[in-house]
């Protein structure tokens, strides 16, 4: 008989896993699929392309309701989970309980809303799900419409570049000195500055946001930072960051910290509990990118199934999805003592590469322009390769790590190769 198996949460993580067990053992579990969406998985990376105008909906879709039905999934989408009893082994829905033998918590993770006043305003909105995608997408449809970008990280310019390709006049506003400061060196915000700026996007850096001020309906119609400038809205999108939603995992007793809590095979303090994805917090760690989450899936599948199986936590690299800004970053890029950098600049075509070494290893890269090799670069950060013997021609990528020094041709006057300890 097949083991009932309940997951909670349809996101990417838990869309992964199902893939997994239906095909390694596709009779091996009764499940049941609940959702606080009103629909089943989709690539939640291809939001930004959704909002550009450069890809619909049901193209990133990747588990539809004929998927769920062929391979027997019962869906409880648009349905809250309510609570958990252990002991009985019961998950309570809006709609009624479902018995498990085993469970997945994969709640995923929620935005963080800054508490300035005004934060509850309608109008002010996170970046998280499809629901706010169409709201930024509709405001592109009005007339002069203005929106504020509170965030200069990942997805905060993701949400820019999306509105600005639609029409709306939009304005970043980013706490620290530059953009993507987690990602990229200053240098390379730099050129990603100038690329957004020329799409007429407005950066403004090392601002603080005071106060999101009201208008006469009620809604949001400017920020106001604490140097007094208002910055006037129809939309103000917060994308500062995500917290694990672990607060289900918390009311029913389980092991949590930042994340809730698992060990090596994804396993929590209950034995018939295991958690995968944004809502984790494993040896310490949280994740916010997709390969580790993918990489959970492909673990909890086994264990699950009772195979032998340990989840390690991974080097990771980050490109942003916007049209015609190709970046590049992975690993630590920080100077530091012992450590060197290898810089290659060409103002001219606006590419520029930076690599840090240390005792013989690549530790990490920024790329912006030609992100090309960018894959090569993190196999070598993420394998810890010894690269002093490809020192010389590193920073020109793989395919010239056959050609001594001597047979390569003197690169063009605007291109500077610079190499600082």
């Amino acid at each position: 008989m097949a083991e009932r198996l309940v997951i909670i949460g349809a996101g990417m993580a838990a869309g992964r896993l199902l893939d997994h067990l239906i095909e390694e053992a596709p009779n091996a579990f009764d499940i049941t699929l609940f959702n606080a969406e009103p629909r089943g998985t989709y690539n939640r990376l291809m939001l930004s392309p959704v909002l550009a105008g450069e890809m619909g909906y049901p193209e990133i879709v990747t588990h539809d309701d004929a998927w769920y039905e062929r391979n027997g999934v019962t869906c409880r989408f648009g349905e809250r989970v309510e609570g958990i009893d252990r002991d009985r082994k019961v998950v309570f829905g809006q709609n009624g309980e479902v018995a498990y033998d085993k469970l997945v918590i994969a709640t995923g993770s929620s935005p963080f809303i800054i508490p300035l006043p005004g934060h509850d305003l309608p109008g002010v909105i996170a970046y998280r799900d499809l629901e706010d995608t169409e709201e930024m997408m509709r405001l592109g449809e009005k007339h002069d419409a203005r929106a504020v970008v509170i965030g200069g990280g990942l997805l905060g310019l993701e949400a820019a570049a999306g509105m600005a390709a639609r029409g709306t006049k939009v304005t970043v506003v980013h706490i620290a000195g530059h953009l993507m400061e987690r990602q990229l060196d200053n240098v390379a915000a730099g050129l990603l500055q100038e690329t957004l700026e020329a799409r007429g996007i407005e950066i403004i850096c090392s601002a603080n946001s005071k106060e999101i001020l009201a208008g006469e309906d009620g809604r949001a119609r400017a920020l106001l930072l604490d140097d007094g400038r208002e910055l006037p809205c129809d939309l103000l999108v917060m994308a500062v960051g995500i917290r694990p939603s672990a607060k289900l995992a918390q009311q029913s007793g389980l092991s949590t910290g930042r994340g809730v809590i698992v060990n090596d095979q994804l396993l929590t303090s209950d034995p018939s509990i295991f958690a995968l994805g944004e809502c984790v917090e494993h040896d310490g760690a949280l994740f916010g990118l997709v390969a580790p989450l993918f990489d959970q899936a492909k673990v909890l599948a086994k264990s699950l199934l009772g195979q032998p199986a340990q989840y390690v936590n991974k080097e990771v690299s980050t490109k942003l999805k916007v049209t015609g800004c190709d970046l590049f970053s992975a690993g630590d890029f920080l100077d530091g003592e012992g450590r060197e950098c290898i810089t290659y600049s060409d103002p001219f075509s606006a590419v520029y590469k930076r690599l840090v070494i240390e005792n013989d290893r690549l530790i990490g890269a920024v790329m912006y322009g030609d992100t090309n090799d960018g894959g090569w670069f993190f196999n070598l950060i993420r394998d810890g390769v010894d690269v002093s013997d490809m020192r010389e021609m590193l920073i020109f990528g793989p395919a010239y790590q056959d050609l001594a020094p001597a047979n390569v041709v003197s690169t063009p006057t605007p291109v500077l190769a610079e190499v600082s300890a």
